[in-house]
């Protein structure tokens, strides 16, 4: 109990000092409480004396008083503390977590479910959030008051003190246990909550598949057996934690009958007055109670401990960006040193080397799986290499900051991805202090500011989730204008073009030949319209340059280049015919 305790101030990190506060304004509630022990000793006295006056009377309502208003203020001051600590404390994680994966290499992301990451932002952050303000203050409140009312009794009769105390040990002891047996199962309900996030999520984002195949039926019995998995591990962690909790309770509640029956022989052998017999009687009934509470509470602090566990986990993740420094580079030319990188085990690139020159363009082509998206990705280091150097002005792009390298880089995807945002704030992603002037400036050079007008709310018009709402080609200009607002130096395109129609296409090849002007362009594609004109064209196959060249140059020769031309231009010739008498599938 005292090392999760411990744990979680650690993780509370700058907001640990409101807890330390709550905590310290429920020990004055605790001696505030432990005043209504005194005016029991006074009423008793009184009674048992026959010494009952109206100055016994208004001494006693006084020190009720004070108790009552001191419990009043300082368990407002307490929970107020706690509370706002907590939701401080889980604001700050949750930004650290955004903050962090910002700098993580991607192959995090690859290793790491969306649901699980999700889920630790999200139901992990919320059960510290909601769970440990209730638990903290309630075991350690119950800690404190017993704690504070023992010493009162040791203070009062040694004896009893000493049988109090060792009904607290007792409940310590059988808390250990129910510890013990919470950190083994609270793991498995956490995956299990992880589970159901990600399997809600798969099925939302795979909509489209499960109504196109008629799939609802399995997809709903993968949802249900996560559920059903989440119920089984809750209830099993109850039926695993009752009987401990419930033997703490008796072991305090049998103390309590010691402590009575006990108080009693005392007085009856004579070594106890009446008074004192009396008020240890009345406080064996609520001695412990504030430790009972502890006792129900302290098994949710596995779940806290474990949710904390799990969100360090990402915050304890290596990052990219830990050595580099801010550099502005001296030219914008891009250079491949004995380049090696692999995804695990799989050797992906293959000690490559290259020069692309500033203001130059350079075309990436070749099969599938062959390298070609990793090799932009390594400049702009979502992954840093094996072996080998990646550099940028001469400087290897791993002694930038990765804020001061993607400064200088912009990157136009083959699948765009739109935030549920405004399409003003979206082209404003890269650039957020873009004056609104300079943002229609770029959605015009990127032929959508007529789409965009045409909208109701024009510029102000909200997107669904990954832009939805609009097409392909809208996504795809207003990308491009993200990239023009940001006028980066390295412009990077992956298949910018590839999944456009052909009303979109010819704007969109204007859109990006507005975008590439006098910038030092990499592009991966395979139009041939596209790559002709590239003033080196470089062919990766099997994670190696097969090839190296101008469009020209490339033709002459036999391999990829002219096998890939060659397929090309058939298949611009193709043509579907339907001799008459026949229809179009005879």
């Amino acid at each position: 109990m005292f090392g999760i305790i411990k744990n979680f101030f650690a993780f509370a990190g700058k907001h640990s000092g409101k807890w330390y506060k709550g905590i310290g304004f429920a020990v004055l509630h605790s001696v505030f409480e432990a005043f209504q022990l005194l005016a029991m000793a006074i009423v008793i006295r009184a009674i048992v004396e026959n010494n009952m006056s109206s100055q016994t009377v208004w001494l006693t309502l006084g020190v009720m008083l004070v108790s009552v208003i001191g419990m009043m203020i300082t368990r407002h001051i307490s929970d107020q503390s706690e509370i706002i600590g907590s939701y401080n404390m889980c604001e700050e994680k949750r930004i650290q977590i955004g903050d962090r994966m910002k700098y993580m290499p991607m192959g995090y992301f690859n290793s790491h479910s969306l649901g699980k990451i999700t889920a630790a932002a999200t139901t992990t952050m919320e059960e510290i959030e909601k769970i440990a303000p209730p638990a903290l203050s309630k075991t350690i409140l119950g800690l404190i008051r017993t704690l504070i009312i023992t010493i009162s009794l040791i203070i009062f009769d040694w004896r009893i003190g000493l049988i109090t105390l060792a009904g607290v040990l007792l409940f310590l002891l059988i808390n250990g246990v129910l510890q013990y047996k919470s950190r083994m199962l609270s793991p498995e309900r956490q995956k299990a909550q992880a589970k159901v996030v990600e399997t809600v999520l798969e099925y939302i984002q795979g909509m489209t598949v499960v109504r196109a195949f008629k799939l609802d039926h399995d997809a709903n019995k993968a949802i249900n057996r996560a559920i059903a998995e989440v119920e089984k591990r809750n209830f099993d962690m109850e039926i695993s934690l009752t009987p401990y909790v419930a033997l703490q309770q008796l072991a305090l509640s049998l103390t309590s009958v010691v402590i009575l029956v006990v108080s009693i022989a005392l007085y009856l052998s004579g070594v106890m007055e009446l008074v004192l017999c009396l008020l240890m009687i009345v406080s064996s009934f609520f001695v412990y109670s504030g430790l009972i509470a502890s006792g129900l509470m302290s098994a949710f602090l596995r779940l806290v401990d474990a949710s904390i566990a799990r969100v360090e986990e990402i915050n304890k993740t290596p990052v990219m960006d830990v050595d580099g420094t801010v550099h502005q580079p001296k030219n914008y030319d891009i250079a491949f040193q004995n380049v090696s990188f692999s995804y695990e085990s799989r050797k992906i690139i293959n000690d490559v080397s290259f020069t692309i020159p500033a203001k130059t363009t350079t075309a990436i082509v070749g099969p599938s799986g062959g390298g070609k998206t990793t090799l932009c990705n390594l400049i702009a280091r979502f992954w840093d290499v094996d072996e080998g150097r990646v550099l940028l002005g001469g400087r290897d792009v791993r002694e930038y900051t990765l804020d001061s390298l993607l400064a200088n880089i912009s990157m136009v995807f083959q699948n765009i991805y739109l935030f549920n945002d405004t399409i003003a704030n979206n082209i404003k992603f890269g650039k957020p202090n873009a004056t609104r002037e300079d943002m229609v400036a770029a959605a015009k050079k990127a032929c959508c500011h007529e789409f965009i007008t045409a909208l109701p709310d024009g510029y102000d018009t909200m997107l669904g989730e990954g832009g939805a709402t609009i097409s392909g080609g809208e996504k795809q200009r207003i990308s491009i204008a993200r990239a023009m607002l940001k006028d980066a130096p390295i412009i990077i395109l992956d298949e910018a073009t590839a999944n456009v129609d052909p009303e979109n296409e010819r704007e969109l090849q204007t859109a990006i030949t507005a975008l590439t002007k006098n910038k030092t362009v990499i592009m991966i594609a395979h139009r041939l319209k596209t790559v002709r004109h590239a003033d080196q064209i470089l062919v990766v196959d099997g994670g190696k340059i097969v090839q190296r060249g101008t469009h020209d140059e490339l033709v002459g020769q036999k391999g990829i280049y002219a096998d890939f031309i060659g397929v090309r231009q058939k298949a611009i010739g193709w043509k579907i015919s339907v001799n008459k008498g026949y229809d179009a599938c005879g």
